[in-house]
């Protein structure tokens, strides 16, 4: 037989179960401007029917409802949607490194412009040709080697400006090491909270946001994947459990974290706090599932902001050093050397005023630090110091053993014709439009990397929009939770009123007749 105080037991499981309900609603509407907070909802479900099952349960036609319990508070979330997000947060990673570090090459180049390498040599070339109109004249003399040492210059800066930019890079990877390293230390510390919350019935659900949001931060550095592991006890079935995270790479994937085991990465196995190497070569990992394992430059994948800037700053490939800063400032030393010899070699079969066999007009800086042979770079050319102190020494004229006159000129018309020649070294092409070529592949570089970063950017975008829309707070949605929840803990506390006016009914009404 059902208890006489049976209804107002269900109407108070109604009355906790809505109150459930609004606190919940509440806490949404707290953190509605919460970054990374997901809307949580109360999974109401009725409670078991009276009588119960079983060989001495009462009889009786069909069963009896006892009302509503929450079962569980959830976070609403989709784990596709949010795949989708963290692969389109690592393309952003990468195309919009890349795309910072070709900015930061133009802006060092600064072509076209009024002070620029071919600018220049544009001048210097120019000087030359008014040299051999006037080959005897000092000013025109003092002028060409003044040019050609700004065409020196203006190597030795941009040389040592694609330098310093490429030791940022370098610096940025530490960086980012030290920060995928930061995450992972993070995410291991929550898987290590909700396996101890899980087992006992409940659902972490701010950690799992908390976790959720290290895992979209880690996303936009390095490709991941990510599997969870059910941490047992008496974890609801939709507990999360811990996550497990894989390094994306060509070949098969690298476990870094499990359960609470971390792994750290290195740069070539060096210890974070050392220099980073010139180039680099890949990532070693140290403790954890993936102790020992190494991550080759050459295996990781074209996505994520470590592997653009890794191709920014160059690394080591079985056939040389490759990279957009490396494969720059070798194109630049080609230039250098190419242009130097094959200038150095006209001006020395000319003749200078004094009726002299012309000097190396280029020459290295800083002799001890040279490469072998002497050879030119981007960051050692420089005008001979002693024809920079007589001007007389520049060789104009060509040899007075040709029948020529001292100071006629000539050799500086040659000279300015060094400028147009095909050159084998530069791939049968002068050095203007040697140059041209390189600005020009850079420009499209620059082009298609930003064309990509806002590609991604837009496809990031639509994909965040509708997780936002899945799982972000809207107050409206809210104010009408609020508001069913609401009448129905009245209804609830009204059905408690009536209850409670029947009881008094029966104890205190009945067996009063005739008195």
């Amino acid at each position: 037989m059902r208890s006489t105080f049976m209804g107002l037991e269900t109407s108070k499981r109604g009355l906790y179960t809505q109150q459930t309900a609004l606190y919940t609603t509440g806490h949404n509407i707290g953190n509605a401007n919460t970054p990374g907070y997901s809307r949580q909802r109360v999974n109401m479900q009725a409670t078991s029917g009276f009588p119960g099952v079983g060989m001495n349960a009462g009889t009786m036609p069909g069963f009896l409802g006892t009302g509503v319990e929450a079962g569980s508070i959830q976070r609403i979330r989709d784990s596709f949607v949010d795949h989708q997000f963290r692969s389109e947060s690592t393309k952003l990673g990468y195309w919009e490194s890349r795309s910072n570090a070709i900015a930061q090459m133009e802006d060092v180049i600064g072509e076209p412009s009024e002070y620029g390498l071919q600018q220049s040599m544009s001048d210097f070339w120019q000087s030359l040709q008014t040299l051999a109109a006037n080959p005897e004249n000092g000013g025109a003399r003092a002028v060409v080697v003044e040019r050609g040492a700004a065409v020196a210059d203006s190597f030795n800066y941009i040389f040592k400006s694609v330098s310093e930019i490429k030791g940022n890079l370098g610096d940025e990877i530490d960086f980012g090491t030290k920060t995928i390293n930061s995450l992972l230390s993070q995410i291991g510390e929550l898987n290590k909270q909700i396996a101890t919350v899980e087992p006992n019935g409940y659902l972490p659900n701010d950690l799992y946001d908390a976790r959720d949001g290290l895992l979209d931060q880690l996303s936009s550095l390095v490709p991941i994947e990510t599997s969870y592991e059910p941490t047992g006890g008496r974890a609801p079935a939709i507990a999360e459990g811990t996550v497990t995270i894989k390094f994306k790479t060509s070949g098969e994937s690298i476990t870094v974290l499990q359960k609470n085991e971390v792994s750290q990465l290195s740069v070539d196995g060096k210890v974070d706090e050392g220099p980073m190497p010139d180039p680099m070569t890949g990532f070693t990992f140290s403790g954890g599932p993936a102790n020992g394992q190494e991550l080759s430059v050459n295996d990781m994948v074209k996505s994520g902001e470590m592997k653009s800037l890794v191709d920014s700053y160059g690394y080591n490939t079985p056939t040389g050093v490759k990279g957009l800063y490396p494969d720059m400032m070798a194109r630049l030393d080609k230039m250098a050397n190419e242009f130097a010899n094959a200038f150095n070699e006209v001006h020395e079969n000319g003749t200078d005023l004094k009726g002299a066999a012309g000097e190396p007009f280029f020459v290295t800086s800083n002799p001890p630090s040279n490469p072998p042979n002497n050879k030119f770079t981007a960051s050692n050319i420089a005008v001979n110091e002693a024809i920079r102190k007589d001007s007389n020494l520049l060789a104009a004229s060509t040899s007075p053993e040709n029948n020529a006159e001292v100071g006629n000129g000539q050799n500086a018309k040659l000279l300015s014709d060094v400028f147009f020649a095909k050159l084998d070294g530069l791939d049968g092409s002068s050095v203007q439009s040697f140059y041209a070529q390189t600005i020009g592949q850079l420009g499209v570089e620059g082009q298609q990397a930003i064309k990509m970063t806002d590609s991604s950017g837009a496809l990031l975008l639509s994909v965040s929009n509708r997780r936002d829309s899945i799982s972000s707070v809207s107050l409206d949605e809210e104010m009408t939770d609020m508001i069913r929840f609401q009448q129905a803990y009245n209804a609830s506390a009204r059905m408690i009123t009536v209850m409670d006016e029947a009881l008094d009914k029966i104890i205190n009404g009945m067996g009063t007749v005739g008195r």
